[in-house]
Formats: structure tokens, C-alpha cells, sequence
């Protein structure tokens, strides 16, 4: 006799059966992913995992808790936070397409009064005080320098504010590109305006244009009312009551509706002007107190620190003036220069910064745009 259990063999005239090989390998249990050890839990849904095939894997960081998160920006609808720490995030990883490109527009144009003010106060010299205004006894060639001088600066700023609206252009892209990871250097930056630098400057001559037609209607208005009220005081000041208010209301409307989306908009989408100005109206509608809050918010801040940072320099200005009066329109007119470059290397890109920010965000809520930009960074969903 055998110990255990008989051999069992087939029934007369049935198949022989087959060798049944390996046991079969253990399934983990659901919610387990395959080679996960026991007792970890399921994976989280929502993270792309490293593909196992041949073709493009998303870059390392793109995974696990950054899934959403390739670049500067989380790929969802942003709150104040985000766009600001976005904005930051820009401006740090791109310094040269950001601040460098703000400082150098507005050191270029800062040239032109500091050179034509060395120039007069070597050559013809300029009689002022210590304030910067023209001595009682100052000659004609006196008066004709000062006017060159003051004139040149207003000149160079205009020239300033136009570098800036490339700049702005330029910050678009960057932020483009760093919503999906990349950086842009300054060079980049400026080959990526190509084609729409000429609709920019139409862009912005369209949008002043149309801002200083509504300030010429106000004014007019304001003479057709006093004329018509013979010297009467009080139909003047309730006229301004009303009115003043109701045009501040009226500008700050315009400025978010018209004036504050269509740059980022014309650079980063293939419009026109009148194109770019009519998706900022469409960005913006049912969406208006949040944008005009942020952007508000934001000038604030921009206007605060910048006065904190050249504030210092004028007051070197003035004391500096004030020790030498013959060199007191250059040293003026330099700090002035000076105080510009310090406060657009700010303001400007952070400004830039955030609108365009707030139109990656407008259309990551409207339009889907998240979804966009985490398949151009390679992020596939789950």
C-alpha cells in the first residue's frame, strides 16, 4: 500500500490530459498597479504614470504631485496666489527676457537726454537753480538749452513707453512658454514677436487713440457746461458730481474690457488688432470684477514699490543739484534717467508679468486651454 491519495487517471477512451505547467502568477488585487508592493493602497488618479512603450515620455517633475504643474504655472483655473507666484516665477527664470529686456529698451532711451543735456551744459551751458527752474537773469541760449533738455526727456519717454509695449509683447511668449516649461532667453523672447511688432504698435496707437478721444469729448463737455451756465457755480459742481465719478467708473470699465487683455491676446493667438482687442472684450465678459480686482490690485503694488525704489535716487538728485547748481539740469535730468530705468526693470515685467497671467488663466476657464498646454508639455491624462 501507498500513503496518500490514489493516482487518478482518465476514463477509458478520453484525451489524455495536459501537462498544466507553472501555477499562474498572482493578479494584484484591484486598485493595485502590477510590481506594486501590498498594502501601499491604489494609485491616486489623475497622475500620469511613466509609459512603458516606445514613443515620447514626459519629462521627469511632470509626474506624481507636479503632474499639473510643468512650468511656472499650475495647469487649472489660478487664484490671486498663483498668479502672482507665476508671475514671480516668470520674471526669476527668465531674467533676461523680462528685466533685461525692460532695462535695456529704457537705458537706450534714456540716452538720448542725458547725452543733448552734456552737450548744452559743456557747449552753451544752462543758468538754473537748485529746483531746475531758469534764473531770472538767464539769457535766450539759456532758455532755448533748458527747453532742449526738457524737451529731448520728454521725447525718450515716449521712446521709453514704446520699448515697454515690446516688452509686454515679449512677456506674453515667456509666459506662453513657461506655462509649459520652458525658458526663453532674450534673443527668443524677441524672434517670437516677429510678424506681429508692427500690429502691437498699431494696437497700442488704436487703443490711446481711442482713450484720448474720450478725455477731448469729457473736456469739451465740461466747457459746453460752463458756457451754457453763464457763471453759475452751483450747476458746475453738481455737473462734477455726477460726471466725475461716472467717468472714472466709465475708464476703469473701458480698461479691462478694451484695453487689458488684447496685447497678450495679438501675440500669442493669429489676430489682428481689432481681432486681438475683441477677445479681450470676450475674455473678460462675466469676468469682470475678478480681472479688474487683480489688475487693480497689482498697479497698486507696482506703483508703491517702484516709488520706494527710485525715491532714493531722486533724493540724491536734488541734494546733488543743490551742492552744484551750473550742472543742476544734468544731474537732474540723470537721476531722472536713472529712476526710470530702476523702476520699468519692476514694473514693467511684473505688470506684463500678470496680465498675461490672467489671460492664461481667462482661457483655462472659458476655453480649455489647460488641456492645450498639458499635451504640448506632454502630459498625458489619466
Amino acid at each position: 500500500m501507498t500513503d496518500g491519495p490514489a493516482q487518478q487517471y482518465p476514463p477509458p477512451g478520453a484525451p489524455p490530459r495536459a501537462d498544466p505547467g507553472p501555477p499562474p502568477a498572482a493578479y494584484p488585487p484591484p486598485g493595485q498597479a502590477p510590481g506594486q508592493a501590498p498594502g501601499i493602497g491604489p494609485t491616486p488618479t489623475g497622475w500620469a504614470p511613466y509609459p512603458s512603450g516606445p514613443g515620447p515620455r514626459p519629462a521627469p517633475g511632470l509626474l506624481l504631485g507636479a503632474a499639473h504643474k510643468p512650468g511656472a504655472l499650475p495647469l487649472r483655473p489660478l487664484n490671486l496666489g498663483n498668479i502672482y507666484d507665476g508671475a514671480f516665477r516668470i520674471i526669476r527664470f527668465n531674467p533676461k527676457a523680462t528685466v533685461g529686456a525692460a532695462v535695456l529698451v529704457t537705458a537706450v532711451a534714456m540716452v538720448i537726454p542725458i547725452v543733448v543735456t552734456i552737450v548744452l551744459t559743456f557747449t552753451v551751458g544752462i543758468a538754473v537753480d537748485a529746483s531746475g527752474e531758469l534764473d531770472a537773469g538767464a539769457s535766450t541760449a539759456d532758455a532755448l538749452g533748458l527747453l532742449a533738455a526738457y524737451g529731448s526727456l520728454l521725447v525718450s519717454l515716449v521712446v521709453a513707453q514704446v520699448g515697454v509695449v515690446f516688452v509686454t509683447g515679449m512677456v506674453a511668449h515667456v509666459t506662453r512658454a513657461a506655462a509649459v516649461g520652458r525658458r526663453l532667453g532674450l534673443g527668443e523672447a524677441w524672434a517670437a514677436t516677429h510678424g506681429k511688432r508692427w500690429r502691437l504698435l498699431g494696437l497700442t496707437l488704436v487703443l490711446n487713440l481711442a482713450f484720448f478721444l474720450l478725455l477731448l469729448v469729457y473736456v469739451l463737455l465740461w466747457v459746453v457746461v460752463v458756457v451754457a451756465v453763464d457763471g453759475e457755480p452751483w450747476p458746475v459742481v453738481i455737473w462734477g458730481v455726477v460726471t466725475v465719478p461716472a467717468f472714472v467708473a466709465l475708464c476703469c470699465w473701458l480698461w479691462i474690457r478694451f484695453y487689458y487683455l488684447p496685447v497678450p491676446a495679438l501675440m500669442l493667438e493669429p489676430i489682428g488688432v481689432f481681432g486681438a482687442i475683441g477677445r479681450g472684450w470676450a475674455l473678460s465678459s462675466r469676468q469682470y470684477w475678478r480681472t479688474f480686482g487683480i489688475a487693480l490690485l497689482t498697479v497698486l503694488i507696482v506703483q508703491f514699490a517702484g516709488g520706494l525704489l527710485t525715491f532714493p535716487v531722486s533724493i540724491i538728485g536734488n541734494v546733488a543739484a543743490i551742492a552744484a547748481p551750473e550742472y543742476a539740469t544734468l544731474l537732474l535730468i540723470l537721476t531722472q534717467a536713472v529712476a526710470l530705468v530702476i523702476q520699468n526693470a519692476f514694473v514693467a515685467p511684473f505688470l506684463a508679468a500678470v496680465t498675461s497671467v490672467q489671460y492664461v488663466d481667462l482661457r483655462m476657464r472659458k476655453e480649455a486651454f489647460d488641456v492645450e498646454l498639458m499635451r504640448e508639455a506632454g502630459i498625458v491624462p489619466a
